[in-house]
């Protein structure tokens, strides 16, 4: 499917939001849904919902919604979700052993194929049903059985000397857990999930809430007297 290729980053983020409501309600029986039905569960305005979708085509009619499973078939081609995609995990700490048992990957075309580790107590052993390989043997593996992802839960400073090896490798895609920020060369995709950061954005609305509210109070009580 042709795609254009000047997409905002921020409409590739929603599109698995859509896709995964979408199946639910595929899986629940549902034939057509609504901009407006599906922007009040998502929290997503039906213009922008509409907006969204018409980057790749016109998929609904004007008043009688969109078909759900049309849908979630268009949005599996999309998302490129109709292939198999190898991933490969290093850092097999507690992070990295929570993502290797994670069931949720394959079902939606994701297999783990390689985990690998540079303890020695942790090389040989198993994690998520697979043997755990030393990671100076990375680059040698994947030139012979190929990986499209990389999911890096290494400490940070081991991250960047990790993702340049994967980088080598032919990985093009890599989840890095690790918190800080590395360098990739031009056609690499990385992507930083970092829980400390998303924490602090939100203690800086719970904090400024509690500050609009204490500010608020005494105007509401002398208003009340």
């Amino acid at each position: 499917m042709p795609v254009p290729a000047d997409i905002p980053e921020v409409v590739i983020d929603r599109l698995p939001i859509y896709y995964r409501w979408l199946s639910r309600m595929d899986d629940e029986g549902r034939s057509t849904v609504s901009s407006q039905e599906l922007g009040d569960a998502l929290g997503v305005t039906p213009a922008q919902i509409r907006k969204d979708l018409a980057y790749f085509g016109r998929f609904g009619k004007q008043g009688s919604g969109y078909s759900v499973v049309r849908l979630v078939e268009e949005l599996r081609l999309i998302l490129g979700l109709n292939r198999r995609w190898r991933m490969v995990l290093v850092g097999v700490g507690r992070l990295g052993r929570a993502i290797a048992s994670y069931q949720g990957f394959g079902p939606d075309g994701f297999d783990l194929v390689g985990v690998y580790d540079a303890g020695a107590e942790e090389i040989g052993g198993e994690v998520g049903g697979l043997i755990v390989q030393d990671v100076r043997e990375l680059e040698t593996s994947l030139r012979g059985e190929p990986a499209e992802i990389g999911i890096v839960a290494v400490p940070a400073e081991f991250a960047q000397e990790v993702i340049d090896s994967l980088v080598r490798a032919g990985v093009r895609s890599i989840l890095n857990y690790a918190p800080i920020t590395v360098q990739v060369p031009r056609g690499v995709r990385i992507r930083r999930i970092d829980p400390l950061l998303s924490l602090q954005s939100m203690t800086y609305h719970l904090s400024h809430d509690a500050a609009s509210r204490d500010t608020a109070e005494p105007a509401a009580v002398r208003a009340s007297a």
